[in-house]
């Protein structure tokens, strides 16, 4: 039987999510119309990808924790800057405050 997810553990798969979603409005809106399917779905595609591989609990390649803080680091920064490419930089301020200090908590905790 598994333990039961606790706060930081939802807090970081909330985080995520939004960093995809994020992507996704980003791609739909920053590009013009034939370029706005294509960075709209592969945007988040491509950040899903890369988080299934290096930075998900069942990870298909086992690296070392730091790496894998840095991929993670590099998804929620890539969600930051798309907020303020999109004209609202509170909201990617805010996100990367939040994302960083839960990334940084769960962190710890998954190393101690």
């Amino acid at each position: 039987m598994r333990p039961r997810p606790s706060a930081l553990e939802i807090g970081s798969v909330i985080c995520g999510l939004f960093a995809f979603v994020t992507l996704a409005i980003w791609g739909f809106l920053a590009w013009p119309f034939p370029w706005n399917i294509v960075a709209g779905i592969g945007a988040p595609a491509l950040a899903i990808l890369v988080w299934a591989l290096f930075v998900s609990p069942r990870a298909v390649l086992a690296v070392h924790p730091f790496v894998r803080a840095l991929v993670e680091l590099f998804v929620y920064a890539a969600a930051t800057v798309a907020w303020w490419s999109m004209g609202q930089a509170w909201i990617g301020l805010v996100f990367a405050i939040v994302a960083v200090v839960l990334g940084a908590l769960n962190g710890r905790r998954r190393l101690a």
